[in-house]
């Protein structure tokens, strides 16, 4: 079977988050499972590889129109089984992934896809599309009469624009740009397009699935989101875990260790790297944002640091970061910004607890690895915490309040103090199978259902 994932990133050639990372993954493990698999995503000014270029030039279906593509150009790197195409287009060739105007980015991008496969002969029989960047292609793949399906990463990014100007950028016929299809509140939303035109739509964790259904998480689609719930096109397969790249045996940012003794040489390192005292240290690895609790997190800080060191590193919301560049000059309060991978691999390892006060959270795989360096995470009730969190590994509350955050990391605390029984917690989580084998047979029984 030949199957075409569509996405904005892919790990390790572009990747902002969690999407990046699954795309850099789950293709590989399809493809080892006897299916042709292909991913097409763009070819960024800063992309990470050199792509061949096996093309450049026109092709007719793109040149006219309201908003032509006069030029775009085809790059491969085959690697791990996978074929990965970057379809480099003028609004691409700048530094960076995400800017304001990626609405007009992705619907340039959403046309250019299935003429760049025709041209290459690479059609596929099923086309998976990733998050509202892919939306476009799935609907102009549904009309070409290909067997589609759609994943939401996360449905509060939508990808709106107003339809007066957006709709001629789509390059779909008229009848799709109505509230049946494209439209939403008088604006072009690129994931209502996704959802609406694709055979099958995922989600990435059964609860989110459910949660999507209601007015409190369905980012005003639930409507539309419970109709393909009863129809069975809506279904939610748990994301997996690159448990090679998170391995504390092989990790090689952290001291090796394979067992929660073997844990406190990368603890002393962290401890050591932020000057922290001997109190357990309690972190997070996270966007700045209102969707993650952080927050929360700020809030609760004058009562956490009573028990433990807090250490954060990310970046976003430049307001959460101020927050938390003035909280840092607390002896038991350490906070790096931005987006540091071995910084992140040493903290999921030094760290004795970790900390996901998600509002709302799709899957999450902060909680995975964390179990898995012998971290054991604190999670809000939501989402893919609920699927991936043992009440007997983590510590779980259901309130989105600093409040709730403070009580469960109390609770935490009071184990961390019984060290028989933290230990006991360690060994299971580090012994949780997270890898992306199962969620790929669920992903290619979808597939072979859909296709020929």
């Amino acid at each position: 079977m030949r199957v075409v994932h569509v996405a904005s990133e892919v790990f390790p050639f572009s990747r902002s988050g969690g999407l990046g990372d699954v795309l850099g993954v789950l293709p590989e493990v399809l493809a080892a499972q006897e299916t042709e698999t292909t991913v097409v995503s763009p070819w960024y000014g800063s992309l990470a590889g050199q792509p061949e270029e096996l093309w450049r030039g026109s092709l007719p279906e793109l040149t006219g129109g309201p908003a032509p593509i006069p030029e775009l150009r085809l790059g491969q790197i085959v690697q791990g089984g996978v074929r990965y195409l970057f379809l480099g287009l003028p609004e691409f060739d700048r530094p960076g992934l995400y800017f304001e105007d990626d609405v007009y980015r992705f619907c340039m991008f959403g046309r250019a896809v299935l003429p760049a496969l025709r041209h290459l002969d690479a059609l596929p029989d099923v086309l998976h599309g990733h998050d509202w960047q892919a939306g476009l292609v799935v609907a102009h793949a549904n009309l070409a009469g290909i067997k589609t399906v759609f994943s939401i990463h996360n449905l509060q990014y939508q990808g709106r624009w107003n339809m007066e100007e957006g709709s001629h950028w789509t390059g779909l016929p008229e009848w799709t740009l109505g509230p049946d299809a494209l439209e939403f509140h008088g604006d072009l939303n690129l994931m209502k397009a996704g959802l609406t035109f694709a055979d099958a739509v995922t989600t990435v964790s059964p609860t989110y699935a459910r949660e999507i259904t209601t007015p409190e998480y369905g980012e005003g689609l639930q409507g539309l989101l419970v109709r393909l719930t009863r129809e069975g096109r809506l279904s939610g397969i748990l994301n997996g875990l690159d448990q090679e790249r998170w391995d504390p045996r092989t990790d090689p940012d952290v001291p090796a260790y394979g067992d929660p003794a073997g844990k406190a040489a990368a603890t002393a390192v962290l401890r050591a790297e932020f000057g922290l005292d001997d109190a357990p240290i309690l972190a997070t690895v996270s966007r700045l944002a209102d969707q993650k609790g952080i927050d929360l997190l700020i809030e609760a800080l004058p009562t956490l640091i009573q028990d433990w060191n807090v250490v954060v590193l990310g970046g976003g919301d430049p307001l959460l970061s101020a927050a938390l560049s003035g909280w840092a000059q607390h002896p038991r309060v350490a906070f790096a910004q931005g987006l540091n991978e071995p910084l992140a691999h040493r903290i999921y390892a030094g760290a004795d607890a970790f900390a996901m006060p998600s509002r709302f959270e799709p899957c999450g795989l902060s909680q995975m690895i964390s179990m898995r360096y012998g971290t054991l995470p604190v999670v809000r009730l939501t989402g893919g915490l609920v699927d991936t969190v043992p009440a007997d590994i983590g510590f779980r509350f259901a309130n989105a309040t600093p409040e709730a955050l403070a009580q469960a990391c109390a609770e935490a605390r009071a184990e961390f103090d019984r060290p028989e029984a933290w230990r006991a917690r360690m060994e299971r989580g580090m012994a949780l199978d997270f890898s992306w084998q199962g969620p790929a047979r669920q992903y290619l029984a979808l597939y072979r259902k859909l296709g020929p």
